[in-house]
């Protein structure tokens, strides 16, 4: 009898403040209580130092997280998922963010991305704030990739404890620690697209 090969994903995120960073921790260790290997990367930080360390918050996150190493486009050629996690910033993805997708072209124009499971969160200081727009771009990109799509949509009442975002975990952000309702969330979210990752792989 042989052992199905393990599910392969990475988890992509960029965080100011923090909230993005606690997202990703929490996928990661769902993904990997589902069976997958998770390797956790976070978009280089783009911002001047002058601009990071004139905000005292920032530079603590910064510095908590140097452990954590930057994504490189290596990072999403042999996996099976992905998924990014992402503030938002006017309605979009954070410019850090954008800049390591601006890296993929080689990736993309290979034919690499195709066929690989993506999934996307995100947060905003308010309900309000672009956070259903910031999803539907990064889907939008991940489409050009030829990569295949799994948003939570309402598929556990979960989703609706949340905040009812059908799109991906979607938190307002407020320098507070994740709610069990976030957290409940985020972890449906990541074994559902490591369970249709593995039926898709089979």
């Amino acid at each position: 009898m042989t052992t199905a090969a393990p599910i392969r994903m990475t988890i992509v995120y960029y965080s100011t403040y923090g909230t993005n960073y606690q997202m990703a921790e929490v996928a990661a260790e769902a993904a990997r209580e589902a069976g997958a290997e998770v390797r956790l990367v976070k978009a280089r930080e783009t911002a001047p130092p002058e601009v990071v360390n004139g905000q005292e918050a920032w530079k603590a996150q910064l510095e908590r997280t140097a452990h954590i190493p930057d994504a490189t486009v290596a990072d999403l050629e042999n996996v099976d998922a992905i998924l990014f996690s992402t503030p938002t910033r006017f309605g979009g993805a954070a410019s850090q963010i954008r800049a390591y997708v601006d890296t993929l072209g080689g990736l993309w124009g290979s034919g690499a991305l195709a066929d690989k499971t993506f999934s996307a969160m995100t947060s905003a200081q308010n309900p309000n704030g672009g956070q259903e727009t910031t999803l539907q771009t990064l889907y939008v990109m991940a489409m050009h990739w030829g990569a295949i799509l799994v948003p939570p949509g309402y598929t556990d009442k979960v989703i609706f404890a949340s905040g009812g975002n059908p799109y991906g975990a979607s938190v307002t952000a407020n320098g507070e620690p994740l709610s069990d309702e976030d957290k409940a969330t985020i972890r449906h979210q990541a074994r559902r697209q490591v369970e249709l990752t593995r039926r898709l792989k089979g």
